[in-house]
C-alpha cells in the first residue's frame, strides 16, 4: 500500500498553525484536520523562519533580496557568455579578413 503525497495551499497551512496555537496543542489540531502533527510543526517553523514570505510547498523560499541576487548572478553569467561569443566572432572575422586582404 503506497501513500500518495498530498499538497496543501499556503492558506491551509497558515490556518493549521493558527489553530494549533489557539488550542495550544499541535496534536489536537492535527487530529481535527486529519493531518500529521509533524506537518504543523514544519509549517510553523517555516512561518517563523520566513514570516511574510512563507514557502508554499515546504521548500525553502528565497527572500526578495535573495531572488534579486540570483537574478543578478544569472544576468552576469549571460553577459560573460555573450562577451566570450563576441570575442570568438571577432577572432573569426579578423582571421577571415586577414586572409582576404592577403589574397
Amino acid at each position: 500500500m503506497s501513500k500518495t503525497k498530498r499538497s496543501y495551499r499556503a492558506a491551509f497551512k497558515r490556518n493549521a498553525v493558527k489553530l494549533s496555537e489557539e488550542k495550544d496543542n499541535v496534536a489536537k489540531a492535527a487530529r481535527e484536520l486529519s493531518i500529521g502533527a509533524q506537518l504543523i510543526h514544519r509549517w510553523k517553523k517555516e512561518q517563523d523562519e520566513y514570516q511574510h514570505n512563507s514557502p508554499g510547498h515546504g521548500k525553502a523560499k528565497l527572500t526578495d533580496e535573495q531572488r534579486g541576487i540570483v537574478r543578478l548572478q544569472k544576468e552576469l553569467c549571460d553577459a560573460k557568455m555573450e562577451s566570450e561569443i563576441l570575442k570568438k566572432a571577432i577572432g573569426i572575422f579578423s582571421t577571415s579578413d586577414s586572409k582576404n586582404l592577403s589574397s
